[in-house]
């Protein structure tokens, strides 16, 4: 399959925004201004406006006292009594016509009987946030041998137009056969088969995963910050 034109990336300024206000709103709550993903999917929160006051005020009511959430962008300034408890830099890259999305055959799509493996494999490897229902965001593909789950990748944000490449892992052992290249090409053939485009996040100090991403034919489209908060300990009403 060949890459289509790449659609308006503006929307992947707050991409977080776009996917839980549209594809992804079934799986969210909250408001028209600060709303999260349900607790057993994703650990996410998405804001509309990051200095309208009211934003946090609706996200400490939505989320609770004293609780940390992940998100996605940078944070200049908080308001009183709003912590930053973590901060690191990131990559936003995003898919050109050089990507050559193809099917994996050894791929296998995984699903809620294969949560318990799923997340026993991230334990192992350490991706990025997965949690139970995770897996509901989109297609997440996997390769077993003897059973066992040793890769896997799938689809996380999903705001118009694009589809996140996101949980790209693979054990130890099993390293330097390219499953992790053929997972993301496989996963990437399931997006452009619907007329969308793969986009992916990394962390910055992760320079092999962002090496293979560009070697299939990503590019960079902006630099982020991923920043936890934790909310006021006392919400107001």
């Amino acid at each position: 399959m060949t890459a289509q034109a790449l659609p308006d990336n503006a929307v992947l300024e707050n991409a977080i925004w776009a996917s839980m206000t549209g594809a992804h709103a079934h799986l969210t709550e909250g408001t028209d201004r600060a709303r999260r993903y349900l607790p057993t999917i994703a650990p996410f929160v998405g804001i509309n406006d990051i200095d309208d006051p009211r934003t946090w005020t609706e996200l400490a009511q939505l989320v609770g006292p004293s609780q940390e959430v992940a998100v996605p962008r940078d944070v200049a300034s908080l308001p009183e009594g709003w912590l930053v408890v973590v901060s690191g830099p990131g990559v936003q890259m995003i898919a050109t016509d050089a990507v050559k999305p193809r099917p994996f055959d050894e791929a296998i799509r995984l699903g809620a009987d294969d949560v318990e493996d799923m997340l026993a494999l991230i334990a192992r490897t350490e991706p990025g946030p997965f949690l139970p229902e995770t897996y509901r965001l989109g297609t997440y593909l996997g390769v077993r041998r003897e059973g066992k789950l040793i890769a896997m990748a799938g689809e996380r944000l999903h705001p118009p137009g694009w589809t996140e490449i996101s949980a790209v892992c693979t054990d130890a052992e099993f390293r330097g056969q390219g499953l992790a290249t053929r997972l993301v090409l496989a996963v990437a053939d399931g997006i452009y088969a619907r007329g969308e485009t793969p986009f992916l996040h990394a962390a910055a100090t992760n320079t092999n995963a962002i090496e293979l991403y560009k070697h299939l034919g990503f590019v960079l489209r902006s630099s982020i910050t991923f920043t936890v908060v934790r909310t006021p300990s006392t919400v107001p009403n």
